[in-house]
């Protein structure tokens, strides 16, 4: 409904620098190509203004670094239907890019789900729809004590070359990859990763605090959704969670539904790191934005109801919470302002996975990924690349 080049008024400005309290933001070609106070303004031939309701907040686009899928599909699915469903979903709930996220599977279903999620980077991607950075691999390389909802017939050991080879299949778009790093063979596999510029993440996991100082000394940097199917802490073995809470080093993700991890602990994490040391997930399967009801993860039947997805067992088989609720939690849970849950959702990701120079922040020459926030953080539009993806009402 907008042409390339248009300019947001009427607007706080969440800035890098701080916030304007009344402020524009110029997009020409997908680009951020100004930000500024309204009295700055000068008028410009060919570009829409769009002037906001009052109140609306401009915050960066939010980037979801473990998310599997959503509206009816899922990664795993390795079609490109289904990867169209989900950037064309996300949007409304504020992503404006994820990874791409695979789930413990049989070898030749994640070899399908990687080349398809590659393919699509290449060849289907548009500007108005969330971008897809990459992948994140989440198994199989996982402790089978700690399984969750990841299938356990397709647990194995850490395997370097496996991994080399899915990684060739992916035209290197793996990014991001959870492993159990006491498995034998992963720290391996934990060095080549930082060799090369990919995130090693302790996850599904059993290690003791010993076991992960270890990992981190190889190059282990990142936590997988924290609290949750890891060795818990404890006075005489601080275990993953110890480890997570105590070294500097790592940054860790964190699912913010109130269901994964209860508020006091997601306060406890935040007191602890602090914002500049975590990110919030969704971790969300193919029922989010769907009715309650039976839907399939990696082969596995999950009942969706009150938002909680289960499997058969009782076991938690990811979440049904939008990016934009996340937000919203951390805000209520912790009492922290929303610069710095925008540090949490969007600086972050993005610096972590070394795509800071182009995402996370609204910044001139950036793309032009911005979220629009009414006065009680409710998502009113949503720009990916600088088209409009997202509308919730007409104004």
């Amino acid at each position: 409904m907008y042409n390339n080049n248009l300019i947001l008024t009427n607007i706080q400005v969440y800035t890098d620098n701080g916030v304007i309290p009344d402020g524009y933001i110029k997009i020409e070609d997908g680009k951020i190509t100004d930000v500024n106070d309204i009295n700055h303004l000068t008028k410009s031939k060919d570009m829409d203004i769009v002037a906001l309701p009052n109140k609306s907040k401009a915050i960066p686009g939010m980037i979801d670094i473990h998310i599997h899928g959503v509206n009816g599909s899922d990664v795993m699915d390795g079609t490109t239907e289904s990867l169209l469903n989900m950037v064309s979903s996300l949007p409304q709930e504020g992503t404006t890019s994820f990874l791409a996220t695979t789930i413990t599977q049989d070898k030749e279903l994640i070899e399908k789900a990687l080349i398809n999620a590659s393919d699509f980077m290449l060849n289907h991607q548009l500007s108005g729809q969330s971008e897809i950075i990459g992948v994140h691999l989440e198994g199989p390389f996982l402790n089978k004590t700690k399984a969750g909802a990841q299938p356990l017939n397709h647990i194995i050991e850490p395997n370097l070359d496996l991994f080399k080879r899915w990684q060739a299949l992916a035209n290197d778009n793996i990014k991001l990859v959870t492993l159990a790093p006491e498995e034998p063979m992963a720290t391996e596999l934990i060095h080549y990763l930082k060799e090369n510029g990919i995130i090693a993440s302790v996850g599904h996991s059993d290690a003791t605090l010993e076991e992960v100082d270890h990992a981190i000394k190889a190059g282990l940097s990142h936590v997988t959704h924290l609290f949750n199917q890891m060795s818990g802490l404890h006075h005489r073995e601080p275990g993953v969670v110890g480890a997570a809470l105590l070294r500097d080093h790592l940054m860790v993700e964190i699912i913010t539904d109130g269901v994964h991890v209860r508020p006091e602990a997601v306060q406890l994490a935040y007191k602890q790191k602090t914002a500049d040391k975590m990110i919030l997930i969704t971790d969300a399967m193919r029922a989010k934005c769907l009715k309650n009801g039976t839907y399939d993860l990696g082969g596995q039947q999950v009942t969706v109801e009150g938002g909680k997805a289960l499997l058969e067992n009782g076991t938690l088989a990811g979440s049904v919470l939008p990016m934009g609720q996340a937000l919203k939690n951390v805000l209520t849970f912790t009492n922290c302002t929303l610069e710095e849950a925008i540090s949490m959702t969007s600086v972050n990701p993005a610096k972590e996975l070394d795509i800071y120079d182009r995402k996370g922040s609204l910044t001139i020459g950036k793309d032009a990924d911005i979220v629009i926030l009414d006065d009680d953080q409710e998502i009113l539009m949503t720009f990916c690349r600088g088209k409009l993806a997202y509308l919730k009402r007409a104004f």
